[in-house]
């Protein structure tokens, strides 16, 4: 196929020629003696990145998954509580590795479409007085369905009913890219990859860890530790130790830590809440695209439309897979999937990462396109035009004088 393949997934994003130049560099030793010099101030950073000045960012050869596992692992024991809800392909994920881990997981399924049930958390930490429940689990950012969370209730909730309960947030598809504010909103771990917001390959699991949590690790019989048996990879403790140095436990990524270099400094040179709202102003974009094509989002209340991907609901008649397949077979734009239980009946736009309005718009031109050979109705150019109105400003008429 002519031309460039549009990638409007929802991860991997589009990585910038900076990033990939600065890692197209010679392999180096991550043992060396000024190796500290370049991972210290990285960490540190990292710590604006998720907006926290009292915990630490703590970066594992990996994935989010990966940083789930890493959660569990170093602060639960089996047949501890954890409350959760599934309303997406990965907030499910998550669940059933807790149950994997013999952990007593209450959970709530919702509808896909719908964000984490604030009040049925609520009623289940209110009859929890014995405190059974040690870990709260919010989705911040479903990915499959584009809903976002609120995670800054989910804390309230906790303080409000003075709930020793850990928070756990899977931000893999918001961090470096909508709101989050790990301090602020009390969060003990936050999950993150190198794939999305943070405009790298895969391959990094980038895990916020509140203070009060790096205290409690200790007794957990999970945590991986020179008395567990089992795998030492994740351990918290042992990174710690290492990072304190500026090292790693065992051999690091090093070429993609350059890479995370460079991306950090994107996201703080760019400034963090500028990052905030342009993902917000090209979502917006995207979402009045929908609306103009007469579809409409899974997200099935705009209070709680994600800024990162746009899951668009088909007909019944419809296959969303037959979209799917003629935007990269026909014209090279790669959209997500339906998965699980939507699929079939949704597509995928993602927008997040290093993007513009212009990247956005062939990306919806690409939609348009695959939509005409799918077979669905609708008027064409109307959702680019939308989105055209969207990132443009009015303009003021200009009367020209009558001669």
């Amino acid at each position: 196929m002519i031309g460039n393949k549009t990638l409007a997934v929802p991860g991997p994003t589009n990585m910038p020629s900076r990033i990939s130049q600065s890692m197209a560099i010679p392999l180096e030793d991550h043992r060396a003696p000024d190796f500290p010099d370049f991972i210290m101030p990285l960490l540190d950073d990292l710590k604006k990145v998720f907006r926290t000045e009292t915990g630490r960012v703590l970066v594992f050869p990996g994935s989010g998954t990966g940083g789930w596992e890493a959660a569990i692992r170093n602060t639960l024991s089996a047949g501890d509580g954890v409350l959760a809800s599934s309303f997406g392909q990965f907030s499910d994920l998550w669940v059933q590795m807790c149950h994997q881990f013999d952990l007593n997981v209450t959970c709530f399924d919702q509808t896909w479409g719908r964000a984490t049930p604030l009040n049925y958390y609520r009623q289940a930490l209110e009859a929890d007085s014995h405190h059974k429940i040690k870990a709260v689990l919010v989705c911040h950012n479903e990915t499959a369905t584009g809903v976002t969370s609120d995670v800054a209730a989910v804390r309230a909730m906790l303080n409000d009913l003075d709930h020793p309960a850990l928070l756990f947030v899977d931000g893999v598809s918001s961090i470096a890219s909508i709101e989050f504010n790990m301090d602020e909103w009390g969060v003990d771990v936050a999950v993150s990859g190198s794939q999305k917001g943070f405009m790298l390959p895969t391959g990094l699991a980038i895990v916020g860890v509140s203070e009060k949590l790096l205290y409690q690790i200790k007794s957990a019989s999970l945590r991986p530790g020179d008395t567990y048996l089992g795998c030492g990879y994740f351990d918290f403790a042992h990174m710690a130790k290492a990072n304190d140095d500026g090292y790693f436990p065992y051999t690091p990524a090093s070429t993609l830590l350059r890479g995370l270099r460079t991306s950090v400094d994107m996201l703080l040179e760019e400034g963090l809440d500028n990052v905030f709202a342009r993902h917000h102003r090209l979502a917006e974009g995207v979402r009045l695209a929908v609306s103009a094509w007469g579809l409409r989002t899974c997200a099935e209340t705009s209070d709680i439309h994600s800024d990162t991907v746009t899951a668009v609901r088909v007909a019944d008649s419809t296959n969303a897979n037959d979209v799917i397949h003629a935007a990269y077979h026909n014209y090279g734009v790669s959209l997500g999937a339906g998965l699980s239980k939507v699929a079939g009946k949704v597509f995928r736009i993602g927008h997040l990462g290093w993007l513009n309005e212009a990247m956005v718009l062939q990306a919806l031109g690409g939609t348009e396109l695959a939509m005409r050979d799918a077979g669905i109705n609708f008027e064409a150019g109307s959702g680019v035009g939308a989105a055209v109105m969207h990132f443009t400003p009015p303009r003021k008429q200009v009367l020209m004088a009558a001669e």
